[in-house]
């Protein structure tokens, strides 16, 4: 806990947190999603998955990969705000040569057709099958600057992509973005930090920070009390979705990365039996509320 202490005098109060623009805030039943105040960075664990996972006999980053099949479509609210959408209904637009994924803003490319696409200032997010996304920030000059490895480092984009295909992922998140050249300039007076001294649990929310300069990115960047006022939408299929609640979007964000690490199929049959579960837990209950009425079924 005294780390988490620590980490609330790295924030800069002059950066606004969320607002609500409604100041609604709806009382519904979504299961609450689990805290992950003292998680350990989930891009630590990349290099191990490296090393443990063995899929077929031949590195992850080097198979075939189709978002739509590996990926998770969800959106993130912030009470009735959304403030990040990923969503294959969108990619109607005709691939290009070298794309995966339907030609939107969800298509993935080789670290080199990147390198001609990328400006500064603009967000990459490396993926790959059974890992950890790896996000990165573009400053120019085929280099990048991210956290990794529990250090935020100056690397080129090719190296940092470790073979992994990956996207410009400047439109996932709906905050208005800070002007590129700022953008920049908060990735490299970051280079170098590292261990204790971090202010982000992994290189998605030391990204989008550079981005957009919120301090709900950062660790200890809001306090864990009273309603869960984040909202994770999970799509399961064309018409059933299952939500779930959080108290930060430091929570919500290392969630909905866990799902993108374990990948769509086990993330749907991992929900799919939870709902089962609560479906056959609420007719036991009212069976056992309401005897009258089963025996008059019968």
């Amino acid at each position: 806990m005294g780390n988490q202490v620590e980490k609330l005098t790295h924030l800069n109060y002059k950066e606004v947190p969320t607002a609500d623009p409604t100041g609604m805030d709806r009382d519904e039943g979504p299961r609450i999603g689990v805290s992950y105040i003292f998680s350990n960075d989930d891009d630590e664990l990349e290099q191990q998955q490296d090393s443990v996972h063995d899929l077929g006999g031949e590195h992850p980053a080097l198979q075939p990969y189709d978002p739509q099949l590996h990926e998770v479509e969800c959106s993130v609210y912030y009470r009735d705000e959304c403030i990040y959408q990923k969503s294959f209904a969108e990619e109607d637009t005709l691939p290009e040569e070298g794309d995966e994924g339907g030609g939107g803003h969800l298509s993935t490319y080789t670290p080199e057709n990147l390198l001609n696409r990328c400006k500064p200032g603009d967000l990459v997010e490396f993926v790959c099958q059974a890992q950890y996304p790896h996000w990165v920030v573009y400053v120019g000059d085929f280099q990048v600057v991210h956290l990794h490895r529990l250090e935020v480092v100056n690397s080129f984009l090719t190296d940092a992509s470790q073979g992994r295909r990956g996207r410009i992922a400047n439109q996932l998140y709906r905050y208005k973005p800070l002007s590129p050249a700022v953008v920049v300039r908060n990735a490299l007076e970051q280079v170098g930090c590292k261990d204790r001294d971090l202010s982000w649990r992994n290189s998605e929310c030391f990204a989008a920070w550079c981005r957009y300069g919120k301090r709900e990115f950062k660790i200890g960047g809001e306090l864990r009390i009273g309603k869960q006022p984040y909202r994770l939408q999970i799509r399961l299929g064309d018409k059933r979705s299952h939500t779930l609640e959080f108290q930060s979007l430091e929570d919500l964000i290392m969630e909905k990365r866990r799902n993108d690490q374990i990948g769509r199929a086990a993330v749907i049959q991992e929900l799919s039996s939870h709902l089962q579960a609560a479906e056959e837990e609420e007719e036991e209950d009212e069976d056992h509320h309401h005897p009258g009425a089963q025996t008059a079924v019968e």
